[in-house]
């Protein structure tokens, strides 16, 4: 099994910037890709970022390509999300998650709010 915890959640002015944190315990060598997805209030959950083991191939979405950088490092079993200039429309709940083939594993999400 594999647990993942997320942290770096607050409040920020729009244009601030924030970096999530995600540690990942157990049998985290499984766990070839990773990534950050965000649910906000009222709408469905949607992909933001994934990275693969190597940290040399990155996806994002059009919604934040640009201002946000997904980095990872497995010596610490911790995944990262760099977000800079945030804006009113990234506040949601952001989650941490891993797959092999599926996205099979959960954190608990942190709450990311931006302010106007």
């Amino acid at each position: 099994q594999v647990q993942l915890v997320e942290s770096g959640g607050g409040l920020v002015q729009a244009g601030g910037s924030l970096r999530l944190s995600c540690v990942a315990s157990g049998r985290t060598l499984s766990l070839p890709f990773m990534g950050w997805f965000r649910q906000a209030p009222g709408k469905e959950r949607e992909f933001v970022a994934s990275i693969n083991w190597s940290g040399g191939s990155t996806s994002y979405s059009d919604s934040v390509k640009g201002r946000f950088t997904i980095a990872r490092d497995n010596a610490k079993n911790t995944l990262y999300l760099q977000m800079d200039s945030l804006k009113p429309e990234d506040t949601a709940i952001y989650y941490c998650a891993a797959r092999k083939v599926i996205w099979d594993y959960w954190g608990q999400g942190t709450q990311v709010t931006v302010s106007s």
